[in-house]
């Protein structure tokens, strides 16, 4: 009888990909042809990326006079994201161990599909779910559902990512084994806790 394949899913922002560092390398691009000095402003501000993007650039017009619109930073700041190579040999290790492999990420789709093509994630994985494009949000239990079936695989193994509330106990709730990346405190405790996606091959592997 033929089984389904298992499924690893990661979270992109913090987990696949460095965002924090690629939103400094945006603001210092930005700050620089808008002639403002608000780098330290923008990080300050930016809360990791869960400011909403047009709050935080109306108390940027407010402190500095000028602004981005969200819809140009939603294409800018893509372009400044990248992946390390030993993430995506990890990525084609699982998948050639027979794990169906999925993104899982809360976002807009014009930026997260920018980041996935531009990083080159897109191709590296069996599918990209993100919720603006599905209409759920992680941690509900139905988006990991989703990618699995967009996997082709069962919903059977582990969610990878840097969010307690989010990415553990999304994964939880869809009965997932989960592994937190970083040192973000609060919500349920993962199965492991590690500091750099690239351990997380090795525990999967074992």
């Amino acid at each position: 009888m033929l089984t389904s394949p298992r499924l690893v899913c990661f979270d992109l922002d913090n987990t696949l990909i460095d965002r924090d560092a690629a939103f400094l390398a945006w603001a210092r691009w930005w700050c620089g042809a808008a002639g403002v000095d608000a780098v330290e402003w923008l990080v300050a501000h930016d809360n990791g990326g869960f400011t909403p993007r047009a709050e935080l650039f109306d108390g940027l017009r407010d402190e500095f006079g000028t602004a981005p619109t969200v819809d140009s930073y939603d294409r800018e700041h893509p372009l400044f994201t990248t992946v390390e190579d030993a993430v995506l040999a990890g990525v084609a290790g699982l998948r050639a161990a027979g794990w169906r492999v999925a993104v899982v990420t809360n976002g807009t789709v014009v930026q997260q599909s920018l980041k996935l093509e531009h990083t080159g994630i897109a191709a590296a994985v069996d599918f990209s779910c993100i919720s603006e494009a599905v209409g759920v949000r992680k941690p509900e239990a139905e988006i990991f559902a989703i990618a699995a079936e967009g996997a082709g695989a069962a919903l059977d193994g582990w969610m990878v990512g840097d969010h307690p509330a989010y990415d553990v106990a999304g994964g939880r709730n869809a009965g997932l084994r989960t592994i937190l990346v970083g040192d973000r405190m609060g919500g349920p405790a993962a199965d492991y806790c590690v500091r750099s996606v690239l351990e997380v091959f090795r525990i999967i592997a074992t």
